[in-house]
């Protein structure tokens, strides 16, 4: 697998993604090239680091952004069913940010277009993905959270 994300490792991350948004009733993401780009660039910078924390473009409201670290080689499809998981800690009736469910917010927020995904692996064998969105979802402003966060469809 080598250092950086590969074209399918990126791809089946935004297919999962995309198979949970059908769910939500909201339109389907786009990978970018520009995304990929820089969450690639700060997936190795974690793997250098190893210290898992949101990147200065993420908290200067620049992109959206989720991150995963694993011990292993984590395939696409579990990083962002991990992710998906946190839906049942949220809230429909209480709707709103918070720490244990904004990784599932930022997923299926109705007003994102677009994704990009990184991987890398550091010395140790553990591997951290970033997945960056555009325009950022986890929109605190009055009313966001029930305008962008739907509930499933039965």
């Amino acid at each position: 697998m080598g250092k950086s994300a590969s074209k399918q490792f990126a791809e089946e991350v935004l297919k999962a993604h995309n198979d949970y948004r059908k769910k939500h009733g909201v339109p389907p993401l786009k990978l970018c090239k520009k995304l990929n780009r820089g969450a690639q660039q700060y997936a190795e910078e974690l793997a250098t680091t190893r210290v898992l924390k949101h990147s200065s473009e993420s908290a200067n409201g620049k992109c959206g952004e989720n991150l995963a670290w694993a011990s292993y080689d984590q395939p696409g499809k579990d990083v962002a069913d991990r992710w998906y998981n946190e839906i049942k800690n949220y809230s429909f009736q209480n709707p709103g940010f918070s720490s244990g469910t904004g990784h599932f917010t930022a997923m299926v927020w109705k007003s994102t277009k677009k994704m990009g995904v990184g991987k890398a692996s550091a010395s140790d064998g553990s591997t951290f993905v970033v997945a960056r969105y555009d325009p950022a979802g986890n929109v605190v402003n009055p009313g966001y959270y029930e305008e962008n966060v739907l509930p499933p469809r039965k």
